[in-house]
């Protein structure tokens, strides 16, 4: 039952991440647009948004490739605390040091740290599981 759930959260963060880093990377002006974002025409700061949606969405790929690889679960469940629990906790941040942003960011926010605390119970689940063995 184990294997199951965490073979089911890697599905689903690994969809989030590749669904959400596609959008950045091929439509950025839709995505941000939705939260009333607006990007404009520059270059320099384009490449600089679509960069991180690379980043998200060959992340994304990797974890759910794992769902069909067992040998790469331990290390999708570390890289999905890394990305999850980074911008969670750089969003936390933001809102102590630059204020509240939009509800959808806060909900964003949450989801985020959620998804990587449920990582790291996964993680210590499959720790116990192989020292066992």
């Amino acid at each position: 039952m184990k294997n199951t759930m965490t073979v089911l959260y890697l599905g689903m963060a690994g969809l989030i991440l590749t669904a959400i880093g596609g959008a950045i990377l091929f439509t950025p002006h839709a995505f941000y647009g939705s939260n009333d974002i607006a990007l404009g025409d520059n270059a320099s700061l384009l490449s600089e948004i679509r960069a991180p949606g690379g980043l998200l969405l060959c992340s994304g790929l990797l974890i759910v490739a794992s769902t069909f690889q067992n040998s790469l679960r331990h290390t999708a469940l570390w890289l999905s605390v890394l990305v999850f629990g980074s911008f969670g906790l750089a969003r936390l941040l933001s809102i102590a040091l630059d204020g509240m942003p939009s509800s959808s960011i806060v909900a964003a926010t949450l989801i985020e740290v959620l998804a990587a605390l449920v990582g790291l119970v996964a993680i210590r689940g499959s720790r116990t599981d192989r020292t066992a063995d």
